[in-house]
């Protein structure tokens, strides 16, 4: 892959400014990196308009790190927190519903799986981590499109092109929004086998301390006519909801 040598000079004058609390100069970033000094100051004055690094006017320009660099490095802490709260959480939870759990959240208008925990004897299902599923037949996607604000709702809607997968595949924009507000008002949401034919799948919200949808927990298995679905939609809302407390959410 051909790596774009603007943004890979950015990345590295913002290591080398972010290791010296005392300023980094103009001069010293052209000879530690040796860059031009057209390039670099084009490069560092953006960066000072973006928040990214800080400009100290004395006699010599300095350079520190800037609160929008500092930002960035807590949201990705932030995260790595987040996750190391869930993911015993998810492995607790798999072994006592005897399912395949999943911790999942929006990229665009997709769902990404971003956690997976499995029982004792797991069955076998196609979703890993990292891997894409539309959100309009998945119960991931469905419980966090419904519980995201109107305005991120109607954008991602906008976007999806409905593609078939089963013969109970959501197929319309309309289907979907009336399957959104009946999730809204369960707490909860099912994929009835609109991914895949032979999998039933549960999930439910899991909300951040700002009180915004994070992402959502889900529950997989093989489709039994004999289980109740609507039990073990309650079960995994409940579930959600000691998450997010977790987080931080207060209800």
């Amino acid at each position: 892959m051909k790596l774009n040598r603007t943004a890979q000079r950015t990345v590295e004058i913002l290591k080398m400014v972010s290791k010296n609390p005392e300023g980094t100069t103009l001069d010293e970033i052209c000879k530690e990196l040796a860059m031009p000094k057209t390039s670099a100051y084009d490069i560092v004055t953006t960066l000072a308009e973006m928040g990214m690094v800080n400009v100290d006017r004395g006699a010599r320009q300095r350079y520190t790190i800037g609160l929008a660099a500092y930002r960035i490095g807590i949201n990705y802490r932030n995260n790595l927190d987040f996750i190391g709260v869930i993911e015993p959480e998810l492995r607790a939870f798999a072994k006592k519903v005897g399912k395949t759990v999943f911790f999942g959240v929006r990229s665009d208008h997709e769902v990404v799986y971003i956690c997976k925990s499995e029982p004792e004897n797991p069955i076998i299902t196609t979703a890993t981590v990292g891997s894409k599923n539309p959100m309009y037949c998945t119960s991931l996607g469905k419980v966090i499109l419904a519980y995201s604000d109107e305005e991120t709702r109607r954008q991602v809607i906008g976007r999806i092109k409905f593609r078939r997968k089963t013969e109970k595949t959501i197929m319309d924009q309309e289907s979907l929004e009336a399957e959104l507000d009946k999730v809204r008002k369960q707490g909860y949401a099912l994929d009835a086998r609109e991914l895949e034919e032979h999998m039933e799948c549960v999930g439910a919200p899991v909300f951040g301390a700002d009180g915004n949808v994070l992402g959502a927990l889900s529950v997989s298995s093989l489709y039994k006519p004999t289980e109740d679905y609507e039990g073990l939609g309650r079960v995994v809302a409940d579930k959600a909801l000691e998450l997010s407390k977790l987080l931080g959410y207060i209800e």
